[in-house]
């Protein structure tokens, strides 16, 4: 009986509901909050997907100038000015360079605060996407490419050919981990009071002065987008190494 009657209070049965269904109302139903959740979503997701592709176009440049011992980058100052820049960015805090970006570079300049994001997450990403990408092209083997100039190719065709599509599988992985790494790192933006999932989340946490299940649910939307682009990559190698298998 005792048992039952605490099911009851958790669960908000009885006696104006102060359990968790009622809490579930508060934070999430009432006034439509859910809707705030996911404009809040939507800009994470924003900031994401268009972060991870200044960072991926931006690593890979950073990747060949990094490449110098190959015919076509064999250009010093450029293997310097990458490893300079990849140096600093991985050396300091990601949320340091956020606020310097919104409030030094951007001090001045009317500009929207997803564009500012997208700036410093792009940028940020593309450090880790360079070695990524340059660890993949190193691990294939030097063969490859002296089989593909063996083969009358130039240098262009067999990176595009025959070093690349390897260098794409084997960085894959490693790949897949930052890109779900910066989908949690976005988390950061509402310091430049950008409101992003998790920002919406503390803000309903301050107005219904319950912690447990705004920011919880905010938890379980980040377990939800991470876990469904885990599957996809996922899918993707093993479609690749389908493909290897022929």
């Amino acid at each position: 009986m005792r048992d039952s009657v605490r099911l009851s209070r958790f669960f908000g049965a009885g006696q104006g509901g102060c359990g968790l269904f009622d809490e579930i109302y508060r934070n999430i139903i009432y006034q439509d909050r859910w809707l705030y959740l996911l404009k809040g979503l939507w800009v994470t997701v924003e900031v994401t997907l268009f972060a991870i592709l200044l960072g991926t176009i931006l690593g890979m440049i950073l990747a060949l100038m990094r490449i110098s011992n190959f015919k076509l980058f064999r250009i010093r100052i450029l293997e310097k000015i990458s490893s300079f820049y990849i140096t600093i960015i991985r050396g300091t805090p990601l949320m340091v360079q956020l606020l310097i970006i919104y409030f030094v570079v951007f001090a001045s300049v009317d500009i929207d605060k997803v564009i500012v994001a997208v700036i410093a997450f792009g940028l940020n990403s593309a450090a880790y996407v360079a070695e990524i990408i340059r660890g993949g092209i190193l691990s294939v083997d030097k063969g490859q490419t002296e089989a593909g100039r063996s083969l009358g190719l130039s240098y262009t065709q067999t990176m595009r050919h025959i070093v690349m599509p390897q260098a794409i599988k084997n960085a894959l992985p490693a790949y897949t981990s930052e890109f779900i790494v910066l989908i949690k790192e976005t988390a950061i933006v509402g310091y430049i009071a950008l409101e992003d999932l998790t920002k919406v989340g503390d803000t309903i946490r301050s107005r219904t002065f319950s912690a447990l299940v705004p920011l919880l649910t905010v938890a379980l939307i980040y377990l939800l987008l991470t876990g469904v682009l885990a599957k996809l990559f996922m899918r993707l190698e093993r479609r690749l190494r389908r493909s290897d298998n022929r």
